[in-house]
């Protein structure tokens, strides 16, 4: 079956954005964060091994220090990063701990996977919480990240981040929760004829065109770059869903086989609202 791959995930990265963690520039969602914490327990309980990488570093030191926007220098934004990294893993951390379910930080720049010994060092790093049964929390080191010519050490958005820890700890599913539902073959914001497709198993470019701009200023990145990841995926012969955060517990209902969200993936049978077709155009 299509979904049947999703259900015998094993191991499985969970991307959640900034727009996921907050409600508004200067709020955030609590609730959220909690639901996050009790449904990956709850998977690390049935015998998951889960992996999050988050975003919201900047999101939340501007809300710490009562920002309406960010700051437009590059020192400005770092500074958020560094406030906000403590209070994002510190809300973590505590969320979890209701749920006694241990976590661990991992910060990453590109440039610590661009070397073979330190790729794998990452991988015996991350391999090792897993093992050890500790969910890794994994943001993108904002603080000292840069990009310049013969010196790039950001991944530049946490989608393309992600799909890259899938293939450092080897995971079957990457789950990106965002604030919509999945791809849709037009902007639903401006497009009621707009349709979901449940399917797609080739990121061509008639699906890049379906692609919408980045999310609000307070968020990195757009279905763009979630496209980029999903092509990364597949090319590995991995599955990847992009499903709406509103309630993380629908990642059991995801983990169960119900057709949730956009599921990228090489193989599988064919839904009727999907693009398979397109794929394999030549």
């Amino acid at each position: 079956m299509l979904r049947e791959k999703v259900q015998k995930a094993k191991r499985i990265v969970i991307k959640i954005g900034t727009n996921s963690i907050m409600n508004a520039p200067t709020k955030i969602d609590y609730k959220k964060i909690d639901r996050l914490a009790y449904a990956v327990s709850a998977l690390h309980q049935e015998g998951k091994e889960v992996a999050i990488v988050t975003s919201g570093a900047v999101g939340l030191g501007a809300s710490t220090m009562n920002l309406k926007e960010y700051p437009a220098s590059i020192a400005g934004q770092q500074a958020l990063a560094s406030i906000g990294q403590g209070v994002l893993m510190n809300l973590y951390s505590k969320f979890f701990s209701h749920y006694n379910q241990h976590v661990g930080q991992v910060l990453i720049t590109r440039d610590v996977i661009s070397f073979p010994e330190s790729y794998k060092n990452v991988s015996i790093a991350l391999d090792t919480l897993l093992s050890k049964g500790v969910i890794p929390i994994i943001n993108e080191n904002d603080a000292v990240s840069v990009d310049e010519l013969n010196h790039n050490t950001k991944f530049g958005d946490n989608d393309t981040l992600s799909a890259i820890v899938s293939e450092v700890i080897d995971a079957d599913l990457l789950v990106i929760l965002s604030d919509i539902e999945g791809l849709y073959t037009a902007n639903p914001a401006t497009d009621k004829n707009a349709e979901l497709i449940t399917y797609v198993n080739e990121v061509t470019p008639e699906i890049i065109e379906m692609a919408g701009g980045a999310g609000s200023k307070f968020a990195t990145g757009g279905m763009a770059t979630k496209l980029q990841a999903a092509d990364r995926m597949i090319r590995r012969q991995k599955a990847m869903v992009i499903m709406k955060s509103d309630e993380p517990s629908k990642l059991f209902n995801l983990l169960a086989g119900e057709e949730i969200g956009t599921l990228f993936m090489k193989e599988g049978i064919h839904s009727d609202k999907q693009y398979s077709s397109i794929g394999n155009r030549s």
